[in-house]
């Protein structure tokens, strides 16, 4: 699997916000949490597609790495995977560190979301 690029070394440009937020019901998307690998999984079908590795420490959820199989890079799958996971960080009442490049650039495009970040 390889990263999605932008400004920092990892890429997030408008088509990929685009597709990110359209969205597709054709399409069998989800974001689970596998906390036995800690990390969580964007899942097409029977298919991994991405994944963001992260930390768990006391008060808050480190995310530290986002990749997408370069078979689905351009669809806006990262987006829609960080979406996921806030999601459910959301969903739990926990804070989250952006250690990942791309996590912070979402978040920086995403401001409604800068809650979640802790301290």
């Amino acid at each position: 699997m390889m990263g999605v690029h932008d400004a920092e070394g990892w890429r997030m440009d408008a088509a990929d916000e685009r597709a990110a937020t359209a969205g597709d019901p054709g399409r069998d998307l989800r974001v689970v949490d596998n906390p036995q690998a800690s990390r969580y999984e964007l899942w097409l079908g029977a298919t991994r597609a991405g994944v963001i590795q992260y930390r768990s420490e006391p008060g808050a959820i480190l995310l530290v790495h986002t990749e997408v199989d370069p078979a689905f890079e351009g669809q806006g799958l990262g987006a829609r995977l960080v979406a996921g996971a806030l999601d459910d960080l959301r969903a739990r009442g926990r804070k989250l560190v952006p250690m990942c490049p791309f996590v912070r650039t979402y978040l920086r495009r995403h401001p409604e979301d800068a809650d979640l970040v802790a301290g």
